[in-house]
């Protein structure tokens, strides 16, 4: 994984993450804390990604149209999940 995959996936997880929040305003942990749960997300969203797709995800060293997609949507959606988990988790804690 190079270094703009990485920086891909954060933005999109981050973008992902606020998407979440805005979705599930009961759960949200606001533009911050929505952010940050995102851009952990986001790579970690992007290396599952990789893992199933292989040197497609990856970028091999070239930036096309289908890498940069495959980054976008592994960020975008492992950001708005990571997001969702924390946020459960946290309203569950809170409950107690």
């Amino acid at each position: 994984m190079n270094l703009i995959s990485l920086i891909i996936e954060a933005v999109s997880g981050a973008v992902g993450g606020n998407i979440a929040g805005a979705a599930m305003k009961e759960n949200s942990l606001g533009t911050l804390g929505n952010s940050i749960a995102g851009i952990v997300g986001g790579g970690l969203g992007g290396l599952l990604l990789q893992g199933v797709l292989g040197g497609a995800a990856a970028g091999d060293g070239s930036l096309d149209l289908t890498t940069i997609l495959s980054n976008v949507a592994g960020g975008g959606i492992g950001g708005a999940i990571l997001m969702a988990i924390i946020a459960f988790v946290k309203n569950a804690m809170a409950k107690k």
